[in-house]
């Protein structure tokens, strides 16, 4: 009977891990190569972390891609570029309850700001957990963590015009 309970168990895990491994992420709108990501695409990009304090005061450390970077592989215009009317482009992460937030394509471009917007997928050395992966946001900047946003679907380059 153990015997079956750690088969079990074995094939529950194989299972949630080939579940968040294929659910994926949208980067599409105003970009000029729309991406749909997997946690394996997502980690090709060169990775980075950042410890902050979640809602409850308690610190982790997140590990994921600054957003700038899965942008500027869409083509988004970020740096140099970003001036004009380009200023008024801002992005727009959905989560899969339909929970969304903005943030100023400024917020996010290393030449405008210091503040680090990661597109995580860990937290502690380990995979987001279920309710808050496979994709979350994490912006140490926020003094309320209310825009990092849990369970991401799909985040959209618009213009604010």
């Amino acid at each position: 009977m153990r015997g079956t309970n750690i088969i079990s168990s074995l094939i529950i895990i194989f299972i949630n891990v080939t579940l968040v491994q294929s659910q994926t992420i949208s980067i599409e709108g105003e970009v000029k190569k729309p991406l749909k990501l997997t946690v394996k695409d997502l980690e090709k990009y060169p990775s980075a972390e950042v410890k902050a304090k979640d809602r409850d005061g308690k610190e982790h450390t997140f590990k994921g891609t600054l957003l700038s970077v899965v942008l500027d592989s869409a083509g988004v215009t970020l740096g140099k570029q970003l001036r004009g009317e380009n200023l008024v482009k801002y992005v727009l992460v959905t989560a899969a309850d339909n929970y969304q937030v903005i943030y100023a394509l400024p917020e996010i471009d290393p030449e405008f700001t210091s503040n680090t917007v990661l597109l995580t997928t860990h937290v502690d050395g380990n995979p987001l957990p279920k309710g808050e992966g496979p994709f979350r946001l994490v912006n140490p900047a926020d003094k309320r963590p209310a825009r990092w946003i849990r369970e991401i679907a799909s985040i959209k380059i618009m213009y604010s015009k």
